[in-house]
């Protein structure tokens, strides 16, 4: 049985694209269906719903079994589909790869409000404040610590979890323009010419839905 991704826009959908990320980068097959966001129509609402009570994307739907919130998603396809190799074999890269991605999903709250994610916005800088800066800062502590201690291109070598949890903060920090270190732009380069990344933003760049809210930044 084919799983089933449901999702929001991809042009805005931080939280869709990570799961999408780690199935599409691992070549594990899947049904995508796209649910627009913020839209006035009921129906739009009513099918999120129709899969998971909770009324919140990205959902994974495999058969009986329902997974919603991006970093569950990954936990499950990481047990269903170990041979893909989204968590680290060894047992202690394998705690820090989940550390930093728990970090990554429950932290960083003044970039994720300064920087929403929108793919076809013009690259232009904005001014940032103190802790967007220090979430900025942390994320390149992370990135380069994992690069150097584990080797590269991806944070724990090959692509992963932990990679597909922080690719939303790569399109961020690219359409903000936001000056970063040349280490960090070594891994943004690495995730933008991943062949996933590029379908996603290709995708993205093609919707012609908007979000109001979200254009304004």
């Amino acid at each position: 049985m084919t799983l089933k991704l449901v999702i929001g826009n991809k042009n805005y959908s931080s939280w869709s694209m990570r799961p999408w990320l780690a199935l599409r980068g691992c070549d594990i097959a899947f049904e995508e269906i796209v649910v627009p966001l913020y839209t006035d129509d009921p129906a739009d609402k009513a099918r999120i719903v129709s899969h998971s009570p909770a009324g919140k994307v990205p959902i994974l739907v495999d058969g009986v079994i329902t997974a919603w919130d991006s970093l569950a998603i990954i936990e499950y396809l990481a047990e269903r589909f170990p041979q893909a190799g989204l968590w680290p074999s060894e047992p202690g890269a394998r705690a820090h790869a989940r550390s930093i991605s728990a970090e990554m999903h429950s932290g960083f709250p003044a970039l994720r409000n300064e920087c929403p994610m929108n793919l076809h916005r013009p690259v232009r800088p904005v001014e940032l404040s103190a802790d967007a800066k220090a979430n900025i800062a942390r994320i390149e502590e992370i990135w380069r610590d994992c690069r150097v201690r584990y080797g590269g291109p991806f944070l724990f070598g090959r692509f992963g979890a932990a990679d597909a949890m922080f690719a939303p903060v790569v399109t961020r920090l690219h359409t903000f323009a936001v000056p970063v270190a040349a280490e960090t732009r070594a891994y943004m380069d690495t995730m933008m010419a991943l062949p996933a990344f590029a379908a996603w933003v290709k995708d993205g760049l093609a919707e012609d839905w908007i979000i109001d809210r979200v254009e304004k930044v």
